[in-house]
């Protein structure tokens, strides 16, 4: 027995001393590997800035902003090449639209359009832009200052008209036409807006304005080959139409071209309108004349304009007037605007 005691001591000793040999061995094995650098202490830490400018440039590992040169190198072709590919894709797509395009005349057409076929009217002169919605016409006769943004909203209105005919260059196919002559192909009609065809309508007369009776300029809205219809039978006339304007329609021959017109009508909205409204003269005629037409965005072309000299409106009173444009063609919808204008005037 103990004889069998002394043999487990002896073991145990033994055991306890290999342990210890082995703790040391192990201690003195990682010394070793802290001395030859295989294990690495955590870095100090660094401040903000100098964080900041770690990642601007890491100098041990020649990073620059988290990256190494032949990192940003992959990158940067690869968006190069991206976007070439992105780039080179959105111009074939862009080329073959353009083949599908005219330069000359649009796609699309007419009812085919955004625009439709029923053209609008546009007047002149309007009001400044600070009042961008408004339509009103609104002037004091008698004093100089008030009636000069109206001439020279007016005289920049015309000032296209003036200088087409002060260009040499394009009088090569500019034409004097008349209901008889019509342009040819390739010529356009001059618009004469001298004193000799507007009379009233002038900038020598300050356009009536310091008369306190003011022109109106109207002109229609540019549609791309919109042939207009005329009322050149007096059995076709509808009956919304002006007596009056009736009247000088039924006093032309059917078969006179000088029939061959847009007519216009400008009368007040309401029955004090019209009362208040008096005299109106349209110049030089009561439209539009067809040989302007169709619209064929040809070189050198310029739309007719017609002036509206109101005579004697009543003064201090607010009136609302509408002009209309009269083809077989041309439908009047008061709230679209559609083949009319509305404005209105007020003389002080």
């Amino acid at each position: 027995m103990s004889h069998e005691n002394g043999r487990r001591k002896q073991v145990q000793v033994s055991e306890k001393t290999e342990m210890s040999y082995l703790l040391d061995n192990k201690s003195n094995g990682m010394a070793d590997k802290n001395k030859q650098g295989e294990y690495y202490s955590r870095p100090a830490k660094l401040g903000k800035w100098e964080g900041f400018k770690q990642f601007l440039w890491n100098s041990e590992t020649s990073e620059m902003l988290g990256r190494t040169g032949g990192s940003w190198a992959k990158i940067l072709l690869f968006y190069v090449i991206f976007y070439a590919v992105l780039a080179g894709f959105f111009a074939a797509m862009l080329a073959v639209f353009y083949q599908t395009l005219d330069e000359n005349k649009p796609k699309w057409q007419l009812d085919n359009g955004l625009i439709g076929s029923n053209p609008g009217l546009g007047f002149r002169p309007m009001p400044p832009e600070s009042n961008v919605e408004s339509t009103l016409v609104w002037f004091e006769a008698s004093k100089d200052e008030n009636i000069e943004y109206w001439i020279g909203a007016i005289d920049e209105f015309l000032d296209v008209y003036k200088k087409a005919d002060e260009d040499t260059r394009a009088q090569s196919n500019r034409v004097d036409c008349t209901p008889d002559t019509p342009p040819k192909d390739g010529k356009v009609c001059r618009v004469d807006t001298t004193s000799a065809k507007f009379g009233a309508c002038t900038k020598a007369n300050q356009y009536g304005y310091s008369k306190g009776s003011p022109c109106v300029f109207l002109k229609l809205n540019k549609i791309y080959n919109w042939v207009p219809q005329y009322y050149n039978k007096t059995s076709e006339l509808p009956n919304n139409m002006p007596e009056d304007l009736k009247t000088l329609i039924e006093g032309f021959d059917e078969n006179d071209k000088k029939h061959e017109v847009i007519w216009v009508s400008c009368e007040g909205e309401n029955p004090a309108d019209i009362e208040n409204l008096g005299p109106i003269n349209y110049i030089p005629e009561r439209g539009f004349s067809g040989y302007y037409f169709p619209f064929l965005n040809q070189k050198n072309y310029l739309p007719p304009v017609l002036a509206i000299n109101f005579e004697r409106p009543k003064t201090g009173v607010l009136i609302n007037i509408e002009c209309k444009a009269w083809a077989r063609n041309i439908n009047h919808d008061r709230a679209e605007r559609r083949g009319s204008v509305h404005f209105e005037l007020m003389v002080d």
